[in-house]
């Protein structure tokens, strides 16, 4: 029977509304007229475009082309239309479509079409941001060079159901002008390193890192350490470098870091401890250091080293406590036990370091000691190491690798709070930063980072994640909550003070931020330059441009290839009538991103931050500087 069925080469176009459930549950009656008049709107594109629309499935659409140059041109056109008709509507009630065209062969049947050609266009779809057109690769070598159109490309996609993966690519339409961290940083940074944008953090040590991918090598020179010293001589200052595997399996390096990293988010529980960050510590995993010199650059008097040897179920920790101002051992010590014990060695070797440096424990430090994050038995505990060295790796394939081990630690372990952290994560910035799935991934996220906080009351950085998704969902009463409660916990993180002081300036809370990323700063001298250009970005809104721009020439230094560094310190400098300097620095982003422009600018800030009325003000001192108003193409 199979032999007799009616099969062609056709375009498959298929256009599905973003979040339409979300807006269905808000508004049924408006989200239903909406979606009538969209419908309308396609079908007689469609049409037009000499298409034919096979089915509607609800909020969905399903038409095909004789001509693939048609499909692509009515996509675009509809995306236009749709931006226009949708203009005049409130941004939390708008609807926008994602779209996805192939070109496959369908099997034809009773005016219906199916197959794999069918399969693959859905897919593609969901891969789209709102708004936008995902098309494949055979889809790309019909059409390149006959339409004003740019295609961007997204790599080989997996789709459900296909064996071999798809290559996918992203339409730029001609006036867009991407103004996000993906389209930003695929031209910031070399293609070796965008391997691992997903990956914005490299390990999660107080259980989150919520910031721009950056390449975590020290990079340009760090704060000088006269005016560290001084700012750290009220209390005993240390870094706890990486630990050397001495295990005879080489794989065990995850174990071997996993261990100081641990000691590192124990030791920042204490009050009377200046902890510096993973971040930082870690930049000198792998090579023969001078502990003086690593002090004189973190800042700091104490340098924790040690090693690990893993034998089977026996474990044995060696480690020594060096002043760097002498060059002396404080103490040098082993721990043998077996495996099982690991949280007690762990705890042996916290309670040396500060009895070793004099230190007095709070009530609220044995509190939050007490309280540590651990999982009821080593299995999830492996997993997690194991997952946070795949996200080191820092490529796609690992991390997806990394989302299976965090999956199975809480399979192992439903109730280990840092495995829904890290997991919760990993879905935000799927939706936030790829757009694979984005609303499944958003629900997911945001299902993992209530659990987390439900757990563990006290993780500042599961609040963090619950803030910034709350945040991403326009829900922003209930992110400040959050974002307040992990204000309240205190003894935070480089990490998570970081991510609080991210959200804070995208909820216009400027001052708050600047005196968070501050202290962030001063606990990870080789920060993200996110953190200058956040710092500089709220002197901007506070309307001190001499410290903004103080602020953001030293990111400049750190990473002359950020756009974003070059856009706020040209806004700076126009605020003081520096206007060629603004205008150098224009340029540098133009250069960066050739299509970058205010439009876009105001499209992709809307999404988080909360005062238009900042943006507004940007807009205008961008417009003076000369910054295009749309895309140059």
């Amino acid at each position: 029977m199979g032999e007799n069925l009616k099969r062609r080469l056709t375009a498959i176009f298929y256009a599905d509304v973003a979040g339409y459930s979300r807006l269905t549950g808000e508004d049924e009656v408006g989200t239903h007229r909406q979606l009538t008049a969209a419908l309308d709107l396609i079908s007689k594109r469609i049409k037009d475009a000499g298409g034919r629309v096979v089915h509607y499935a609800g909020d969905a659409v399903l038409a095909n082309f004789d001509s693939v140059v048609a499909a692509v041109k009515a996509a675009v056109g509809i995306q236009r239309a749709l931006a226009e008709q949708a203009a005049v509507v409130r941004d939390d009630q708008r609807f926008q479509f994602r779209i996805g065209v192939n070109l496959g062969e369908v099997i034809v049947d009773r005016d219906e079409i199916y197959g794999d050609g069918v399969n693959v266009a859905a897919r593609l779809e969901s891969l789209a941001e709102p708004g936008g057109i995902c098309v494949s690769g055979a889809v790309v070598e019909q059409v390149k060079g006959k339409l004003d159109v740019g295609f961007e490309d997204m790599g080989p996609q997996t789709v459900k159901n296909i064996s071999t993966p798809v290559r996918t690519y992203r339409v730029q339409q001609k006036g867009e002008v991407p103004f996000s961290p993906t389209a930003a940083m695929r031209r910031e940074f070399n293609v070796k390193r965008l391997a691992g944008l997903v990956v914005v953090v490299l390990f999660i040590v107080a259980g989150l890192t919520i910031a721009w991918w950056r390449p975590r090598e020290p990079v340009g020179e760090p704060p000088p350490v006269e005016r560290m010293a001084s700012l750290l001589s009220a209390k005993p200052s240390i870094a706890i470098l990486p630990f050397a595997n001495l295990s005879e399996d080489r794989a065990q390096e995850y174990f071997a870091d996993g261990l100081a990293e641990d000691l590192i988010t124990d030791l920042s529980k204490v009050s009377g401890l200046f902890v510096i960050a993973r971040n930082s510590s870690f930049s000198y995993k792998g090579r023969n250091v001078n502990v003086r010199e690593v002090a004189e650059h973190l800042g700091v008097r104490y340098v924790l080293e040690g090693s690990v040897r893993r034998a089977g179920d026996q474990v044995r920790i060696n480690v020594q406590l060096i002043d760097a101002t002498t060059g002396g051992h404080l103490w040098a010590e082993r721990y043998d036990g077996a495996l099982s014990n690991i949280f007690a060695l762990q705890d042996r070797v916290t309670q040396k370091v500060v009895s070793a440096l004099a230190v007095k424990l709070t009530k609220e430090d044995r509190e939050a000691l007490e309280h540590s994050d651990r999982p009821m038995n080593l299995i999830a505990y492996e997993y997690v190491l194991r997952g946070r060295a795949k996200l080191a790796e820092a490529d796609r394939e690992a991390t997806l690798e990394a989302r299976k081990l965090f999956e199975r630690a809480i399979e192992a372990d439903s109730k280990y709070a840092r495995a829904y952290v890290n997991l919760g994560l990993l879905h935000y910035y799927e939706w936030r930063f790829w757009g694979l799935d984005r609303d499944q991934n958003m629900e997911r996220a945001l299902e993992l980072a209530r659990e987390a906080v439900a757990l563990d009351e006290t993780s500042a950085g599961a609040r963090i994640l619950l803030a910034l998704i709350l945040q991403s969902k326009g829900e922003h009463d209930s992110a400040d909550r959050e974002a307040d409660r992990a204000l309240s916990i205190g003894n935070m993180q480089a990490e998570t003070l970081g991510n609080l002081g991210g959200y804070l300036r995208l909820a216009n809370r400027c001052q708050e931020a600047v005196d968070i990323l501050e202290r962030a700063i001063l606990l990870d001298p080789f920060h993200s330059p996110d953190w200058l250009m956040w710092r500089g970005n709220c002197y901007v809104r506070l309307d001190k441009p001499e410290k903004a721009i103080t602020l953001l020439e030293r990111g400049v230094k750190r990473a002359p290839d950020y756009a974003a560094v070059h856009l706020y310190l040209a806004i700076a400098l126009a605020m003081l009538d520096r206007m060629e300097e603004a205008r150098a620095h224009m340029t540098e982003v133009l250069r960066i991103n050739p299509r970058f422009s205010i439009e876009s600018y105001v499209r992709y800030v809307s999404v988080f931050h909360r005062n238009r009325d900042s943006v507004d003000r940007e807009t205008k001192v961008m417009a003076r500087i000369g910054f295009p108003v749309t895309s140059r193409d």
